[in-house]
């Protein structure tokens, strides 16, 4: 891991502390989520309790402290979807990919999230994976997209 990236993520802001939610969106831009080795460099450059550190970015949720999966799910909450079952495509997804909300599989392919709105109310219930809209949802049809994906399908 080339660590000298918050090096020069740094050198843009005179002062990290000042725009600390900043300087961690563009160190997650870089590594794609906030390791560990790259927060204590951070702390450790800009003089900031890596607990500092650790501690604004557990508390925002746009920040991940693991490395996402190849894959980005995002299941539609919104009332359009949620009258349509949007519940129940939240478990499946969940069981399709046998983990939580928030997690990643452990083959590293998918990661997944619930969010308020898709944009897509006409195809409720939807959900995202990498951009591309899946509606009209249901467990069955779920099941097949991750089944066609982890086959290179998809």
């Amino acid at each position: 891991m080339d660590l000298s990236r918050v090096d020069d993520i740094l050198a843009a802001y005179p002062n990290p502390s000042e725009s600390l939610i900043a300087v961690l969106q563009d160190v997650q831009e870089a590594f794609g989520y906030l390791p560990e080795t790259a927060l204590l460099r951070l702390s450790e450059r800009a003089s900031i309790p890596a607990a500092e550190l650790t501690g604004v970015a557990s508390f925002y949720a746009q920040f991940r402290m693991r490395p996402p999966g190849k894959h980005h799910v995002m299941v539609c909450m919104g009332t359009a979807c949620h009258v349509n079952n949007a519940k129940t495509v939240a478990e499946a997804v969940e069981a399709a990919l046998s983990t939580p909300e928030g997690g990643t599989t452990a083959d590293g392919l998918f990661s997944w999230e619930k969010v308020a709105c898709l944009g897509c109310c006409s195809l409720a219930p939807a959900m995202m994976i990498d951009g591309r809209v899946y509606g009209k949802l249901d467990g069955d049809s779920i099941a097949a997209i991750f089944s066609e994906i982890r086959g290179g399908k998809g």
